[in-house]
C-alpha cells in the first residue's frame, strides 16, 4: 500500500522531471546559436542542469512509486550532496559579498568603484588575466557602452554629471572622474596633453569603443559591484531553495522508510 509521503515525492520528482526537459532543450538548441563565450558558459550550464534534473527526478519517481529501494536510496544521497553544496555556497557567498560598496562622489548622480574595497577572492578572480579576458569579451559582446553613448548622447556636462548611472556604465564607459579629461560625449573624453597621472586608469583609457575603460580597475571594480548585487539575490533565493530541498528530502527519507517496510513484509 502505497503512503502520502511515497506519492508526495512522486508527484515533486514529475514536475521536476517535466521541468527538466525544456531546460534541456533550451541548452541544446543555445548551444547551436551562441557566438559568444558569455552564451556558451549559459548553455553549458542549462545543458547540465537539465541532465542532472532529469536523472534526478526519474530515481526519485521511480524509487517512490515502483519501490525501489536502491533508486530511491541514490536519489536521498544525492540530495544530500545537494543540500550540502547550496548550503556552503550560500555560506561563501554571504561571505565574499560582505565587503565593497561604491563611493559616493560630490555633485555627481553616480558613485564610482575600487577594486581594492572587495573582497580578496573576487579581486583574485578578475585580476586573473585569463578570467578578465573573457569577462570583458562579455562585456563588449552586450554592447553595455554602445547603449550607454546612445542613451546619453544629447547630455550637456552638468546633465551628464547627474545622471544615475549603473556600476558597470560607471567603471567601464567612462573614465575616472579624478582623470578631469575634457568631455566630448559619454564616452568620448579627451586627455589633457602632456599630463602626467597617478592614477593609472587615466593612461589606461581610449576613446575607441573597443577599449575605453575596459582594461581599468574601475571597470573591474563595476563588474564586482554587478556580480555582489546578483549573488545578494541568488543568496536569498538558495535559502528558500534551501529550505524546500530539506523539506523534499525528510519527505523522502519517509518514503525510502515505507519502501523497506514494505519489502521487509514481503
Amino acid at each position: 500500500m502505497f503512503r502520502v509521503s511515497n506519492n508526495l515525492v512522486g508527484v515533486l520528482n514529475l514536475l521536476a522531471f517535466l521541468l527538466s526537459i525544456p531546460i534541456l532543450v533550451t541548452g541544446v538548441w543555445l548551444s547551436k546559436q551562441a557566438n559568444t563565450e558569455c552564451e556558451w558558459w549559459l548553455e553549458r550550464t542549462l545543458i547540465v542542469l537539465g541532465v542532472f534534473l532529469l536523472v534526478v527526478s526519474l530515481a526519485g519517481l521511480v524509487g517512490a512509486c515502483c519501490r525501489v529501494s536502491c533508486l530511491l536510496w541514490l536519489y536521498l544521497f544525492v540530495m544530500f550532496l545537494l543540500i550540502l553544496l547550496v548550503l556552503c555556497f550560500t555560506v561563501f557567498a554571504f561571505v565574499v559579498t560582505n565587503k565593497g560598496a561604491g563611493q559616493v562622489l560630490s555633485n555627481r548622480g553616480y558613485k564610482e568603484y575600487r577594486l581594492g574595497d572587495y573582497s580578496n577572492w573576487f579581486q583574485n578572480r578578475v585580476n586573473n588575466a585569463h578570467t578578465w579576458k573573457r569577462i570583458r569579451s562579455c562585456l563588449r559582446s552586450s554592447k553595455l557602452c554602445s547603449q550607454f553613448q546612445t542613451q546619453f548622447a544629447n547630455d550637456t556636462l552638468q546633465q551628464f554629471y547627474a545622471e544615475n548611472l549603473s556600476s558597470l556604465q560607471s567603471g567601464c564607459c567612462k573614465p575616472s572622474d579624478s582623470c578631469n579629461f575634457e568631455y566630448q560625449g559619454p564616452s568620448v573624453w579627451n586627455k589633457v596633453e602632456s599630463a602626467n597621472y597617478s592614477n593609472p586608469d587615466c593612461n589606461a583609457w581610449d576613446n575607441d569603443p573597443n577599449v575605453l575603460c575596459f582594461n581599468c580597475q574601475t571597470c573591474k571594480a563595476g563588474f564586482l559591484q554587478s556580480l555582489k548585487t546578483d549573488w545578494k539575490k541568488v543568496t536569498t533565493v538558495n535559502v528558500i531553495f534551501l529550505v524546500f530541498l530539506i523539506i523534499v528530502y525528510s519527505v523522502g527519507c519517509c518514503a525510502f522508510r515505507n519502501n523497506l517496510r514494505d519489502n521487509w513484509k514481503h
